[in-house]
């Protein structure tokens, strides 16, 4: 529901603003590229609207009063906002960019491919990758929003599930004949990942007991399936995302029990509110990956 607003004097408000960041009438003149008395005729207009004073003048300068100091925070923000969506109009065009943080293995495995039509359905939209191995800082590293997996509990962050993701051993071809049971797993290198669960899980879920567990600890999943691939052991991994590798017999699913430790999800800083080329990117994530958990046929 809309909120009914007061009749804003925007040039009073700039003026003000202005004038508060520079601390002189003077100063804010010449930004705002009007006479030092049209920016004092305009604040003392707004003040008298608003029915307060919002600055002392000083010998020094201004001061803001306290009234001042409540305003000026709210003005200058809403001036950056404005500021950065009409910076968007280029060539009579609305464009904007996102920052977009992606754990490597989704990135590769699945968006690297798609991506292309999202932008040629979205020509005003311009997206910046930024890959990570899952441990990520969305406001610290500058980014809008990241795709990482998990279980959608991140303080501080909105969550929109988009691909579920199970854990299944994968191996090369020539490993694969030797695996007729769970239980031959014992024999190999079992890769890991630093969530040290993630085997003994996927074994209960195949009928059994996960053997000892002396495997390297890899913090990728694509270094995890490169060594999978050279025949060096077998990693617990996301068949959905090395489908290729799969459709090209470079890697082999010896066993169809899977296990879901986590899935795949959009996040979001609850502080910000989402821009349209946020909304329009998590729209579309949504219904492509719907599209692949509905199966081939619909993807």
């Amino acid at each position: 529901m809309a909120t009914d607003r007061p009749n804003l004097p925007l040039n009073g408000l700039r003026a003000f603003e202005v004038a508060a960041r520079q601390g002189s009438f003077t100063q804010a003149a010449i930004e705002l590229r009007v006479t030092q008395a049209a920016v004092s005729q305009q604040v003392l207009r707004l003040e008298d609207l608003l029915g307060v004073r919002l600055f002392t003048r000083t010998s020094s300068g201004l001061v803001l009063t306290d009234e001042g100091l409540a305003l000026r925070p709210v003005l200058t923000r809403s001036f950056d906002e404005m500021g950065d969506v009409l910076d968007r109009f280029v060539g009579g065009r609305y464009r904007e960019t996102l920052h977009l943080g992606v754990v490597t293995t989704f990135a590769a495995g699945w968006l690297q491919e798609r991506l292309p039509a999202f932008e040629a359905a979205h020509p005003g939209i311009s997206i910046r990758i930024f890959t990570n191995n899952n441990r990520i800082d969305i406001a610290r590293e500058g980014l809008h929003v990241a795709i990482r997996f998990g279980d959608g509990q991140w303080p501080g962050l909105f969550a929109t599930p988009l691909l579920e993701a199970p854990l299944t051993p994968l191996c090369a071809p020539q490993l694969a004949d030797s695996l007729r049971v769970p239980g031959d797993l014992g024999a190999q290198v079992l890769f890991r990942s630093y969530r040290a669960d993630e085997w003994r899980l996927w074994f209960e879920a195949a009928g059994g007991a996960a053997p000892d567990l002396h495997g390297p600890v890899l913090d990728s999943s694509l270094a995890m399936a490169d060594m999978a691939e050279a025949g060096l052991g077998v990693g617990l991994l996301p068949a959905v995302m090395f489908a290729r590798r799969l459709g090209q017999g470079r890697l082999v699913r010896p066993f169809a029990a899977e296990v879901a430790v986590g899935r795949y999800w959009l996040t979001r800083p609850r502080s910000k509110a989402p821009t349209p080329a946020m909304r329009l990117l998590e729209a579309w994530l949504c219904e492509e990956c719907a599209k692949l958990s509905a199966g081939p046929e619909a993807a």
